[in-house]
Order: C-alpha cells, then structure tokens, then sequence
C-alpha cells in the first residue's frame, strides 16, 4: 500500500470516529437531570455509570465499521450503505435530544423504534459489503433493543 493510500484511509478512519462522536458529544449535553430522577423505572434499568463505557465501545464499534465499508470506495457500492448510517446515526443522536432534553418520553420511543429498524437496514447493506462490517454493528443493534426496551417499560409506568 503506497503511503498516499495509507494516509487517506488514516484520514478516512479518522473521519468515521469523528463524525460518529461528535454526534455522541452533540447528544450527551442532553444528560440525565432531576427530572429524570424522579420517572419511575424498572428494577432492571442499570446503573447510570454504565451508559457511558457501553457506548463509548458501541460508538468506536460503529465507527470501524463505516470505516471498513468506506474502504471500498467505490460511490455506487458504498452511497446506499453510508447514507443508512447517516439517517441512523442522526437518529442515535435526536433521541437524546427528544428523551433527555424535550422529556417526550413517547415521541423519543418512536424515535428509538425507527432507529432500530435503521439499525437492522444499515447491518443488511453493510453486511453485503463486508461481513466484519455488519458483524461489528450487532452489539449496537442489541444494546439499542435493550434501550427500546426500557424507554418503552418508563413510558408505559409513567
């Protein structure tokens, strides 16, 4: 590999982490407040410390991944696939945002819904493109269904 084609791919990886967690640093100043506090949830919410690690793991996962598809450079192989991504990742993002910073309980498990379901498309394109890429998008895809979950358990409860 020619050091010019190592370093776009560097660029391009770059790019990927950077994109995918600053939509996680755009989504993490709506935070968990007082109000929050006070919902009532299920005994099986975990604790508030573990969001952080879990999704950091989950963001670089995903970053990796739309890396990897990226690498075939080919625009009519990789436009569909990369732009699912987009249209989930925004999705990621506006729950916070609906969830945390609105407090719309119900319109932030819409939200989620269709999230998975973008999730679920994006792994099916990614994975006709490289089999690790839909791989390493699995875990997100459980971690948002256990997410689904309980946003739908604190909407019902409350």
């Amino acid at each position: 590999m020619t050091v010019n084609k190592r370093l776009i791919n560097i660029i391009g990886l770059a790019f990927f982490v950077l994109l995918t967690f600053g939509v996680a640093a755009i989504a993490s100043q709506f935070k968990p407040g007082e109000w929050y506090l006070t919902l009532e949830k299920p005994i099986w919410t975990p604790p508030g410390w573990i969001f952080g690690p879990v999704w950091g793991i989950l963001y670089l996962a995903m970053s990796i991944s739309a890396w990897i598809v990226w690498l075939q450079r080919s625009a009519k192989e990789i436009f569909i696939p990369l732009g699912l991504y987009m249209v989930q990742l925004l999705l990621n993002g506006l729950w916070s945002w609906l969830f945390f910073g609105q407090q719309l309980i119900g319109t932030a498990l819409i939200d989620i819904v269709l999230l998975l379901a973008m999730i679920a498309i994006t792994i099916i394109y990614f994975r006709r493109i490289s089999k690790i890429a839909g791989i390493l998008l699995l875990p997100y895809f459980l971690w948002v269904c256990f997410a689904t979950a309980l946003n739908f358990q604190i909407w019902r409860i409350n």
